[in-house]
């Protein structure tokens, strides 16, 4: 209006102009709506809609189809609840669960958001991955946040902003984020899996926690899978809450129990397939209710109400609400693959503690103990005496023959180890050579082993070594490689350990240099040994107690090698709790009073020898016993042709 017109003069709004004015400012004040009285449920169920490249079953939310959510997602809205904690089982729902939460923060209580996930690179995937496509496919939050792509949105993969406050989406292994990011609500992905501390900063979660002190109505939520016993940062959250537990009713007495493991009752049948064990499961999975100790079919047990049930209902009053979830719950996972899973795990800790976690939902306890030098003696079996009064090298049922060779500054320590069926395995031949390894003299003794005809008891039978494994670490790298190399006929192969959870046992050979005085000379084939995976799977067949499959027989006699120090080098490690800056993790470390563990690095060699050649040991049992040949479809033997001819190849290509 101009300086001194009067209302008289001023011309009327046409509603033409009107419709424009109320075009114009819809946009800036539809974000200042008030929110809708809503929970996180209803919010979700409302407006959520699940993506079809991260859901199976994309479409609408329905919280009914995860009634154990429902609370916990409750919980958020509860004035009185400033943390909750989710224990839960893998591919239960609980992403789901931080991706509701957060996306009712944008729509209806704005504030700063701090979303952490283990690693930054966690944090990426599970933004493009997870976040964007909620956002994408929610009509309320794609007009609230806008796209990375759109120009001056302000947002990128890891920070959105929205009306009210700010999405920040880091790792806990990123300490700028953690110390500078103000935050009214945090939320921790995978808590077991952080970092102890975010660079030289100290405890992340604690510096998250301190982004939050401004913040009267400050919430956090805590959720992970559980992992160990003791070492678990979630178990420690969990049991400062009220600490409940989703239980079902029983149909016939009416009380409420959970349903764990230990109370599922199944049968089932084992049959060998190429040595491998194959479980089917025979008949109905059941429960047993805790209270009376009838049987229920899990069809049944589906169908009845379930609910929470707190053991700590007083931690109410201190404002924290904790819940633990395993799988059987989950509408996704049946009872029959659970238990299938942890049948084909139970016979390798590295493989059952994954079971325990991620589908049990229980914490992983080491549940084997230290095996004494004492007791491997005292357990050592005659193997019996040819009729010229020397000791018998191979007892029945070996089939195959495999060495590992340790390398020392001042000699070579070797192992030879017999596989029969299904991991049972003797030892043979412990022994030594003394000498710097780049002498001729040394490896002429070690030819010497692995050309060795090793004899049944009959003479008449006998076995060569398959393959040789020699470790390329310390001082002689290079000569280890050049005396491979000229051993490759023989299959004698260098190797490398590489320690560290989750590294493959084996792995496909490279090709390395072969350098002498600076120069090369050749290339040598080299496998790298995953030694850790072999130590747990070594430690836990010499727990078994009843000769058969993985059973570890050992001879008694000066002879065969096996005395008091081969023990106590073969019991020198044991698995360890360790702290690093990216977490706690199981560390392989020597044991006080067992210096040398050349002894279990050669059965370690050894055992990944025979993983190498992988052999068909009813094939070799048939040749071992002039057996003969099993006749074979002609479909097959022509695919099994073809495999020889192409490991012939690659055999001679070594």
């Amino acid at each position: 209006m101009k300086a001194g017109a009067t209302c008289s003069q001023m011309k009327p709004t046409t509603k033409k102009a009107a419709k424009r004015l109320n075009a114009a400012i819809a946009p800036a004040v539809q974000n200042f709506k008030p929110p809708e009285e809503l929970t996180v449920a209803e919010w979700a169920d409302k407006h959520r809609r699940l993506s079809p490249e991260t859901s199976a079953e994309a479409g609408p939310w329905r919280t009914s189809r995860t009634p154990y959510l429902l609370e916990p997602m409750e919980a958020f809205t509860d004035p009185k609840i400033h943390k909750i904690v989710m224990v839960a089982a893998s591919q239960v729902g609980k992403s789901e669960l931080e991706l509701n939460i957060i996306a009712y923060i944008i729509d209806q209580d704005p504030g700063s958001i701090l979303f952490v996930h283990p690693t930054v690179d966690d944090a990426r995937k599970f933004s493009r991955l997870r976040v964007a496509p909620m956002i994408r496919d929610s009509k309320v939050l794609r007009a609230k946040v806008s796209d990375i792509k759109t120009r001056d949105s302000g947002n990128t993969i890891l920070q959105k902003s929205f009306p009210g406050g700010m999405l920040t989406i880091t790792g806990s292994n990123s300490a700028s984020a953690l110390a500078s990011t103000p935050a009214r609500y945090i939320i921790g992905d995978e808590r077991d899996r952080w970092a102890i501390s975010a660079g030289t900063e100290g405890d992340p979660w604690a510096l998250a926690e301190a982004r939050q002190t401004t913040f009267y109505n400050a919430k956090a939520v805590e959720v992970s899978t559980p992992t160990i016993k003791g070492a678990s940062n979630i178990e420690n959250s969990y049991y400062k809450g009220t600490q409940e537990r989703w239980c079902h009713q029983c149909p016939e007495c009416g009380e409420y129990g959970e349903i764990i493991f230990d109370r599922i009752h199944y049968k089932h049948t084992v049959k060998k397939v190429h040595g491998k064990k194959v479980y089917t499961i025979d008949g109905p999975i059941t429960w047993a209710c805790p209270n009376c100790g009838c049987i229920i079919p899990e069809e049944t047990m589906r169908r009845q109400p379930a609910k929470w049930i707190a053991d700590n209902p007083e931690a109410y009053a201190t404002g924290v609400r904790s819940f633990w979830l395993n799988a059987f719950s989950s509408p996704w996972t049946p009872w029959e693959k659970i238990v299938l899973e942890f049948l084909q795990a139970k016979d390798s800790p590295q493989e059952l503690k994954v079971v325990y976690n991620t589908k049990l939902g229980e914490l992983w306890e080491d549940r084997g103990g230290t095996i004494d030098e004492d007791t491997m003696l005292a357990r050592r079996e005659d193997y019996g005496t040819n009729a010229d009064g020397s000791p018998v090298e191979l007892p029945e049922g070996v089939l195959v023959l495999t060495c590992g060779v340790d390398t020392q500054d001042n000699r070579l320590e070797y192992e030879v180890v017999g596989h029969g069926y299904y991991g049972e395995t003797w030892g043979i031949k412990k022994g030594y050579i003394m000498g710097k390894p780049d002498t001729d003299d040394v490896w002429r003794q070690l030819d010497d082993v692995i050309d060795h005809v090793y004899r049944f008891k009959d003479s008449q039978r006998g076995l060569r070594i398959s393959i040789t494994c020699v470790d390329s670490g310390g001082h002689y790298t290079q000569e280890v490689y050049l005396r491979c190399r000229e051993r490759k006929n023989k299959r004698v192969f260098a190797i490398k350990g590489k320690g560290g959870d989750g590294i493959p046992f084996v792995t496909p050979p490279s090709k390395v240099k072969i350098m002498v005085d600076q120069q090369v000379i050749g290339k040598c084939w080299l496998y790298t040994f995953g030694v850790d995976a072999g130590k747990e799977t070594i430690m836990s067949n010499v727990r078994v107690q009843e000769p058969g499959a993985k059973y570890c027989h050992f001879p008694r006699g000066e002879f065969y090698g096996y005395d008091s120090y081969y023990f106590n080098g073969l019991l020198s490690e044991k698995l360890e709790l360790t702290q690093t800056k990216r977490g706690n993790s199981w560390a392989w470390v020597k044991i006080p009073g067992h210096e040398r563990n050349e002894a279990l690095d050669c059965r370690n060699y050894a055992l990944g020898g025979f993983r190498i050649i992988n052999p068909d040991m009813e094939a070799v049992e048939r040749r071992l016993r002039n057996l003969p040949e099993r006749p074979q479809p002609k479909k097959a033997t022509a695919q099994r042709q073809r495999r020889t001819n192409a490991a012939a190849q690659l055999f001679d290509e070594w």
